[in-house]
């Protein structure tokens, strides 16, 4: 992996680091990692002695005076065998925070200096044991909320994302060097840029570009959570709804037309995969009132904000979902919508049981009940891109998401400039989806954004 990377400052990994790799608190077992160049001489030391490469030794942990501050296991790694890709000894001890302070405080002394957020992990980047893109999954893996997210973030980890996204990178230099071959060469008698391998790569790379962009879309959601905004006309049942999702009371409920006036928020998961749900305030065409037109002002733009809409009809009084009808054309363009029939209990109209296959999708629920919750809950999760055990989700973040977009962007232009025979113009918006492209795995980064990604890590990874 070449990596080019914008630096203003030097470069980590000159010096050696040292911190508690498990989590602050109490616990059976603790571990303190140690990398860089004086890990030899660290354990000797700490040890006595350094341990045989990738060998569990029990031994004493001693400080300057020789007494033992702990006993347990030390592992030597030597470079580049190892995570960070430097010598790395970790010690595992017994879990308390006093003991793996004195043991940090000890590497300290010998001269190691405390690690940053991140650092083990951005050593790892650095030295080419990990892409970007995979050493962000370490930190996705860590953070998982369920298991679906912790078999995405693995995938990510093993570089299935990276080599998708390498793969397009591929597709993508093939193509540019074919058009710079055509500007090398005016000369010759074939149109290069109207050929029919031209047209060929251009599908290629479209259609790996939009696969890219799905499969990230979905690990962002499975990862971050699905942003789902909760509308429809007043008293149809959306607090009701709100309230059946999150298993309690979390909304007022009043037959009184408009009790929703400000967005009501609340965190749900759904067998461990996190969902944002926002209950708005009633639309209606009209209102008297200063305060449900505000309500209902801060609605349309939540919505604007959403992942999914669910667009509450009462089964009761509007079968047809009249209202969703009216409201259709006021929604968020390119924003999925669910309809979701209400008070099923009452009544199961027709047109809620079949839908055309442009309609949105239709779920029946009774929030009196719990009827229907079931099939609204899997339909949420297919939405966040759970695909079972055997699904093949990989983790992502908004960062990739917007590279990818920043990608497309630049291949549409370059579309668009071919049909005017624009070589020169079309090789440059391609370099600039080339180098978009790169940001995701890390093979052309800044430290800005470098800083910003391994400093959401935690203390010791």
């Amino acid at each position: 992996m070449n990596k080019t990377v914008e630096r203003d400052t030097p470069p980590v990994g000159r010096d050696t680091i040292v911190a508690a790799a498990t989590a602050a608190g109490r616990g059976g077992v603790g571990v303190v990692r140690v990398s860089g160049a004086l890990v030899p001489q660290i354990a000797r030391a700490l040890l006595g002695k350094v341990p045989v490469a990738r060998r569990a030794l029990l031994a004493q942990f001693v400080d300057a005076q020789g007494e033992a501050i702990d006993m347990g296991l030390a592992l030597y790694f030597p470079a580049p065998a190892s995570f960070t890709g430097e010598h790395v000894l970790e010690l595992q001890g017994h879990g308390g925070a006093v003991v793996l302070e004195a043991l940090v405080e000890r590497a300290l002394q010998l001269g190691a200096r405390r690690a940053l957020p991140g650092e083990f992990s951005q050593r790892a980047y650095l030295n080419d044991k990990l892409d970007l893109a995979q050493a962000e999954a370490v930190a996705d893996l860590i953070d998982a909320g369920s298991r679906a997210a912790a078999r995405a973030a693995m995938r990510s980890l093993q570089g299935e994302f990276s080599r998708q996204v390498n793969s397009l990178l591929d597709a993508l230099v093939a193509l540019r060097m074919y058009i710079e071959a055509a500007i090398d060469f005016p000369e010759e008698e074939i149109d290069f840029l109207s050929s029919q391998e031209v047209r060929e790569r251009l599908d290629d790379v479209r259609n790996r570009m939009t696969a890219a962009q799905r499969d990230a879309g979905q690990g962002v959601l499975l990862q971050q959570g699905l942003h789902v905004v909760i509308a429809g006309r007043p008293n149809a049942g959306k607090s009701s709804l709100l309230n059946r999702l999150a298993g309690q009371d979390v909304a007022i409920v009043t037959p009184i037309a408009g009790t929703t006036r400000d967005l009501l928020r609340e965190r749900i998961d759904i067998d461990g995969l996190p969902l944002h749900v926002v209950d708005t305030a009633g639309l209606r065409a009209t209102t008297d009132d200063a305060i449900e037109e505000e309500g209902m002002r801060r609605a349309r733009a939540e919505l604007q904000r959403a992942d999914r809409v669910l667009f509450v009809i009462d089964a009761a009084t509007d079968p047809s979902a009249k209202a969703y009808t009216e409201e259709r054309d006021s929604l968020p363009a390119g924003v999925p919508v669910t309809l979701v029939f209400n008070k099923c209990d009452v009544a199961k109209p027709a047109a809620a049981r079949g839908r055309k296959a442009a309609a949105p999708e239709r779920v029946l629920v009774s929030a009196a009940t719990g009827e229907g919750f079931d099939a609204l809950r899997e339909h949420l999760k297919s939405a966040m891109g759970f695909a079972g055990e055997g699904g093949s989700t990989v983790s992502a973040r908004a960062r990739h998401v917007q590279a990818l977009t920043e990608a497309a962007a630049a291949f549409e232009r370059a579309e668009a400039l071919l049909q005017r025979k624009q070589g020169e113009l079309v090789a440059e918006e391609l370099r600039q989806a080339q180098q978009s492209l790169a940001q995701i795995t890390g093979e052309f980064s800044s430290d800005d954004l470098l800083g910003k990604i391994f400093g959401s890590f935690c203390i010791g990874k």
